[in-house]
């Protein structure tokens, strides 16, 4: 994702940056999304898995991007405090 794009972007609800997943943390979501055990912020299953995600830098929130484009609609954001398995904060 083009750096310009990241330095721009941020939480639509929170205003706080965003970065790109880092691959721990985007296997540990696909793997929790996998076991149907992920709601998004409006209460909907997440399906399908995310090949590519920005998270905020408090690492409250996901945001899926779908080819190269960054969803960021409030209600389709993923909570991280429901998944058990993500990674601590290096």
């Amino acid at each position: 994702m083009d750096k310009r794009l990241l330095d721009i972007l941020c939480c639509p609800v929170s205003k706080t940056p965003v970065r790109p997943l880092n691959s721990s943390e985007l296997s540990a979501l696909n793997k929790a999304i996998d076991a149907g055990q992920v709601v998004s912020v409006a209460g909907a299953a997440v399906q399908g898995r995310l090949s590519e995600g920005l998270i905020t830098v408090d690492r409250k929130v996901v945001y899926r991007v779908e080819d190269g484009i960054p969803v960021m609609l409030p209600e389709e954001g993923i909570g991280t405090t429901q998944l058990t398995d993500f990674p601590a904060a290096a």
